[in-house]
């Protein structure tokens, strides 16, 4: 039974993955406004119906790796050494999750670019980060023990630090190591605010 559960859970996480991966490329082909429901589904090789069991929307599916790689960088903060203090354990978290120069990936830069090029995908990439701000907010302060309003504002500063620095990279072609971007946005936002 076990391994059932594990084929079903590694074959739904295909087709998710599959379904993203259409979303994005139809996106940057075609404009993001031009591609439907139907057109990502035919793409994933899968009905609309089943579209509907993995994303709620077009911009769901677009976006859905950047929302991975934020849940991924809270569990990364969360298994950080308790003698870090919350900055240097978010800043270390971004050089857990991405280790060497590369590991922010292709896609990262697409997203960020349809969603500055896009309202309705910006509307729901802000969305998707206030929930995920709660996710870090709850992380920080069951790591730190600061208050919700303390902890709260320490999640907005760091997600603000990644929005900007990808924000340079993109626009700077991609030409930097995105992570030593982050490390000097997030030492900038230290210097301003410590």
């Amino acid at each position: 039974m076990e391994s059932t559960v594990g084929l079903r859970e590694r074959k739904k996480a295909a087709t998710r993955e599959a379904v993203h991966k259409a979303a994005l490329e139809l996106a940057v082909e075609h404009g993001f406004e031009n591609v439907t429901v139907e057109a990502i589904a035919d793409a994933a090789g899968i009905s609309r119906r089943t579209f509907s069991n993995y994303f709620t929307a077009k911009e769901d599916a677009v976006l859905w790796g950047e929302e991975q790689h934020i849940k991924a960088l809270v569990r990364a903060f969360r298994a950080r050494p308790a003698h870090e203090g919350p900055w240097q354990a978010l800043a270390g978290a971004v050089t857990d999750r991405f280790p060497a120069e590369g590991t922010i990936d292709r896609e990262t830069a697409l997203r960020s670019r349809l969603a500055l090029h896009h309202p309705a995908l910006l509307a729901r990439q802000l969305a998707n980060h206030a929930v995920l701000e709660t996710d870090l907010r709850e992380a920080i302060s069951d790591r730190t023990g600061l208050s919700p309003l303390e902890a709260g504002c320490l999640g907005a500063a760091f997600l603000a630090s990644l929005r900007l620095a990808i924000s340079r990279w993109i626009t700077d072609d991609e030409t930097d190591d995105p992570r030593e971007l982050i490390r000097e946005t997030m030492a900038t936002m230290a210097g301003v605010f410590g």
